[in-house]
């Protein structure tokens, strides 16, 4: 199973919003030489909401391709209509993704029971690894550990991210699923401890702009290293707080222009970093070691 720095990659595009291949390439290759662990193609931070069905299986194929076998691909394929989503996930599958993930439909709030039911459905159409994605801040949808607990026994629903920051959650969720479900952090701030309490990884923001300080603490912590990663986790602290200054992915696509690897597109309704951010966020990459400042 996937474990370990797991990339929640932005998706680079041109000022028109343009997908940019040849940036694509280039941070997939940035990430296998960082020793990231995976990848997630066309998530949250990947700007999932605003690419139409056609770009989305595009660049997850892209992906694949610009991989080619060195690093692990997780295809986003979530969406808030079940049809939508398996056809999403089948499109990643005949792609080569190694697992989707797969976010709690968002905006029309479904039961536990309907949460369980679409996700079953999914794993039951498309034979391929799957990770649940629980943000409810971003969805407004909340799948509680009893759900959770249910889907562990479907046999390609292999683990889940879980956003929500709260540690009790993840205890809970480990506790109630075993070896049935592997637990992802998905909040940077949190995601050492969460590792520490048994958690496989984290699926981060910050990894698109630290990726190697990243890979070496989720290892540190999931061997259980806390001197050892708390090191490291403290050099990052500044990141995981301020690539959060304005809605995820503004910060972290105008962090990586500024480090020269993309172009500073983003898609409408999101916009570039506002001017009075920009240099707490340049002072942060500073402090962090992975920008350097001429002169």
């Amino acid at each position: 199973m996937i474990q370990g720095s797991i990339v929640a990659l932005v998706t680079p595009m041109q000022e028109d919003g343009a997908i940019d291949d040849d940036s694509l390439r280039r941070l997939v290759d940035f990430h296998v030489e960082n020793r990231s662990d995976a990848l997630v193609a066309v998530g949250t931070t990947g700007e999932s909401a605003t690419l139409d069905e056609e770009e989305h299986c595009r660049l997850i194929r892209r992906m694949v391709e610009f991989a080619a076998g060195r690093i692990a691909v997780i295809a986003g394929t979530g969406a808030n209509s079940t049809r939508e989503a398996i056809d999403l996930t089948r499109c990643a599958h005949q792609a080569g993704a190694d697992a989707c993930l797969l976010v709690t439909p968002y905006y029309n709030k479904p039961t536990q029971e309907g949460l369980y039911r679409h996700h079953k459905a999914i794993a039951e159409a498309v034979p391929v690894p799957q990770i649940l994605y629980n943000v409810p801040g971003r969805t407004a949808c909340d799948m509680l550990p009893e759900t959770v607990e249910r889907l562990a026994d479907v046999d390609n629903i292999v683990g889940i991210k879980e956003a929500t920051g709260d540690l009790g959650r993840a205890r809970d969720i480990m506790q109630r699923c075993g070896d049935r479900m592997v637990v992802y952090s998905g909040d940077d701030a949190t995601a050492m401890e969460l590792m520490l309490l048994g958690g496989k990884g984290n699926i981060s923001v910050t990894a698109n702009v630290a990726p190697a300080e990243m890979h070496e603490l989720c290892a540190a912590a999931m061997a259980g290293d806390r001197e050892q990663a708390a090191s490291i986790n403290d050099r990052l602290d500044i990141l995981h707080r301020t690539l959060f200054l304005e809605s995820n992915p503004i910060p972290v696509k105008w962090a990586l222009y500024e480090m020269g690897m993309i172009p500073a597109g983003i898609r409408l309704p999101l916009t570039p970093l506002a001017e009075q951010h920009r240099e707490t966020l340049r002072q942060a990459l500073v402090q962090a070691g992975v920008l350097e400042i001429a002169g």
